[in-house]
């Protein structure tokens, strides 16, 4: 690389920074061997941990409070990995160094003192904008060290000194005055050839100590500007798409799962209306099958890396060997099914994760039935079932804790529920009774006694709020539903009674000459709606439309999108829910956000 040499007149300024109580410095985070990652919302100690590739135990020994509970704005301390505790971490190319950004802090100041290229920095941090560069935000530091720092030193530098001779001086004692040679003094004044008379005006050659620095071509501006490098927004009226879906077992007949087979269907239906409209879409289709070795065979094909979109991958196996070729290639790359493959999203700038996993919702619902139902008394049913709701329930006792919300608890006795529900129910406020267990047999066990609450004593107003495995039992409690008023969150819901949803239900049996299976979720219409957003994203904002999502409309039939980058490194969550709402006044479903 080609050197620039300036000479520098160094000057020294006092810096003063904010610092809060108990926050360590970064050569304290350093010496410790450790640094800090402030708590996000949908962050739970497990994703954490994944994140940076260290151990739950260890950020519990570090944070013992954090057994607990982790708050959003929290600062947790990490252990740098592969760190032996002392301030030389070293990293390798399979590591990285992971540092808390400060207050006043650049990317050109980090790039710096890490020995590591802006380039290479904003390419191991992908998710960087002026948002989020931001203090107490962490970045990833890359193994790739710059080849040579830029660096201060003492070098010998030559200085011209005008000088005008005075009688009866000679060559010697000149080069006796100026310590320098002969030979110089008439290599800079070649006048002196025809001897030394007074008067002459002569060039001395000093020498001198001076600071030099060197400095690579990356400027200060050039590395900062790096940080949310937006491609412009264009709109596309072609897209060519690659589906990666396990369709049949090695006998090529018999399907691995139908609800693939919906989901595709679902999928063709999305091109053909984007079609319609004037767009042109390329659909590439490949079987994957059940193993791994299938899966890599499909990705040797050349046609894949024409692609501007893949999606697919059922096994994590799998999503890991497509998102593995996604990042080689730099195409996005969208898991449909899986809330399972939180490490591979965590890690992979590519990667659009559609199911986050259950614990990472928990923490956007329990916020919006806290806002929802801010009036209400809050009772927490227990039916002594462990399963996703018990989960859901401890997230939301720490919300309303933190808050400062009063709930009650009350354990369900066949005999003496009723008498100990409205022992703690309000005459005053309504009452919003959430059960722990999101069973179908929890909500059979209680639903009658809340019901004859309702019809028999009218001073007590009851609204039920419940799990997303609600929409399966409208069945055996369609009718329960209206009467308790009853609310649940779910990622996922299709209204059938809406004109858009009953158009695609048409729409799906003109084509297939089946009608749409009743299961929830539909597959067919997870399918359509995926095709739609993210065709629509194509469409509307091109082919690098990650950088426009809070920009893109559609509205689904089913399955909702709302993605946030999970860090400065990783992929995004899609972290959109739903409030279904049975209305007891009208008899009517409304699904909210």
């Amino acid at each position: 690389m080609n050197k620039l040499i300036f000479l520098l007149i160094v000057l020294t300024f006092g810096a003063h920074s904010w610092r809060a109580a108990g926050q360590q410095t970064l050569a304290e985070q350093q010496e410790a061997g450790m640094f800090l990652h402030t708590v996000e919302r949908g962050q739970t100690v497990y994703s954490i941990s994944l994140m940076y590739g260290v151990n739950e135990a260890d950020i519990y020994r570090l944070n013992p409070s954090s057994r607990e509970v982790i708050k959003v704005g929290q600062s947790l301390k990490i252990p740098q990995k592969e760190s032996s505790g002392n301030a030389s971490v070293q990293a390798t190319e399979e590591n990285y160094v992971y540092h808390t950004i400060q207050t006043g802090e650049t990317l050109y100041g980090v790039s710096r003192q890490y020995a590591v290229s802006g380039e290479d920095l904003a390419k191991a941090n992908q998710g960087l904008t002026p948002q989020t560069f931001a203090a107490g935000k962490t970045i990833r530091i890359p193994a790739t060290k710059i080849q040579s720092l830029p660096t201060t030193q003492i070098k010998e530098v030559v200085k011209e000194l005008k000088y005008t001779i005075k009688r009866r001086e000679t060559m010697y004692s000149l080069s006796r005055r100026f310590n320098v040679s002969s030979e110089e003094l008439i290599k800079y004044n070649p006048q002196l050839k025809k001897g030394l008379k007074a008067g002459m005006e002569l060039v001395i050659p000093v020498k001198a100590e001076a600071v030099v620095t060197e400095t690579s071509e990356e400027t200060e501006s050039g590395v900062n500007s790096l940080i949310d490098p937006r491609k412009e927004r264009k709109q596309m009226d072609a897209a060519r798409i690659a589906l990666l879906l396990p369709f049949f077992k090695p006998d090529g007949r018999t399907p691995l799962d139908v609800r693939v087979i919906e989901f595709y269907e679902g999928f063709l239906l999305s091109v053909d209306s984007m079609r319609n409209t004037g767009m042109s879409v390329e659909l590439y289709v490949y079987d994957i099958g059940e193993d791994v070795s299938k899966t890599a065979a499909v990705l040797e094909n050349n046609e894949l890396q024409q692609a501007h979109l893949l999606i697919g991958g059922m096994t994590n196996e799998q999503i890991e060997q497509i998102a593995a070729f996604a990042r080689k290639h730099e195409k996005k790359y969208v898991v449909p099914f899986s809330s399972k493959c939180e490490k591979i999203t965590l890690d992979n700038p590519y990667v659009f994760q559609v199911n986050a996993s259950p614990q990472n919702l928990y923490s956007y619902v329990t916020p919006r039935v806290r806002s929802l139902f801010s009036r209400h008394r809050i009772i927490l049913l227990n039916t002594e079932a462990t399963d996703s709701g018990s989960l859901f329930s401890n997230v939301l006792k720490a919300d309303l804790n933190e808050n400062q919300i009063p709930f009650a608890e009350v354990s369900y006795n066949d005999k003496t529920f009723s008498a100990n529900i409205t022992n703690v129910m309000s005459t005053t406020t309504p009452n919003l009774i959430i059960p722990v267990s999101s069973s179908l047999d929890a909500l059979l066990k209680i639903k009658g006694t809340l019901r004859s609450i309702v019809e028999t004593k009218p001073e007590y107003s009851i609204t039920l709020f419940g799990h997303p495995e609600w929409q399966s039992y409208t069945k055996e409690c369609l009718e329960d539903f209206y009467m308790l008023n009853a609310y649940f969150y779910a990622s996922s819901y299709m209204n059938r009674l809406t004109f858009e949803a009953k158009h695609f239900s048409e729409n799906y049996k003109d084509m297939y000459h089946k009608p749409l299976p009743i299961s929830a979720p539909k597959y067919a219409a997870l399918g359509y709606d995926m095709g739609m957003y993210f065709l629509t994203a194509i469409r509307t904002c091109g082919y690098d439309f990650e950088g426009y999502l809070q920009q893109i409309r559609y509205n689904s039939i089913q399955s909702g999108f709302n993605f946030g980058r999970v860090n400065n490194w990783g992929g995004f969550f899609n972290t959109n829910f739903y409030i279904v709402h049975y209305n007891k006044k009208d008899y009517s479903i409304t699904r909210g956000e």
